[in-house]
């Protein structure tokens, strides 16, 4: 199949999961089995599936937009089990889809800014809010760190909990500076204007 035509179909295709799934069978050509196993090590507390099954279910999704195909010659043996690798054009579609998920982080931060601005007049109501704002940011920063204790097979896992610890601490920080902007604009709402004179 064609790159436009994985193009045209992948446009549709929306479940975190089939795009979780296929970054695996990117980095490493799989059995369905074994990529439910993958994705529980690696999503464990970012994404899961609904059963082993799910997995099925998604390749078979994934095949179907011409995104993953059997390795030919998967099926032999007594107890024949497809394994599945990315088609031509996948890798450069996954890599637009990463990109694209930047976008709908910006806005879901634009939309939270504007739905908290509609407290700003009631200010115990946005006081509340920014309060709880800060400790989920307080609380995400100490969450527990991953071991750094593993064997080769976990080298990737190693490096994605470095991003992430790193991701972390700086939108952490990010936030952080962000509740006291708000503090001060609530404050500077709240204080009675300058008599003109």
């Amino acid at each position: 199949m064609g790159a436009g035509r994985v193009r045209e179909q992948q446009g549709h295709m929306q479940s975190p999961v089939n795009w979780a799934l296929l970054g695996l069978v990117i980095e490493r050509p799989s059995y369905a089995y074994e990529l439910a196993h993958r994705f529980d090590r690696t999503y464990d507390g970012a994404l899961s599936l609904s059963s082993t099954s799910h997995v099925y279910t998604a390749l078979a999704a994934l095949e179907e937009r011409g995104l993953v195909e059997e390795v030919p010659g998967s099926r032999a043996g007594r107890q024949p089990k497809p394994r599945y690798r990315a088609a031509q054009g996948a890798v450069e579609l996954y890599q637009q889809w990463l990109i694209g998920q930047l976008a709908e982080e910006r806005r879901r931060q634009r939309l939270f800014a504007i739905e908290l601005a509609a407290l700003m007049g009631r200010p115990e109501l946005a006081r509340g809010v920014i309060d709880g704002y800060e400790q989920a940011c307080l609380r995400e920063a100490s969450g527990p760190l991953p071991s750094q204790d593993a064997n080769s097979e976990e080298k990737v896992s190693q490096l994605a909990d470095r991003l992430i610890d790193e991701e972390n601490r700086l939108a952490v920080g990010a936030h952080l500076a962000w509740v006291q902007y708000l503090r001060r604009e609530l404050q500077a709402i709240g204080e009675p204007a300058s008599p003109r004179r």
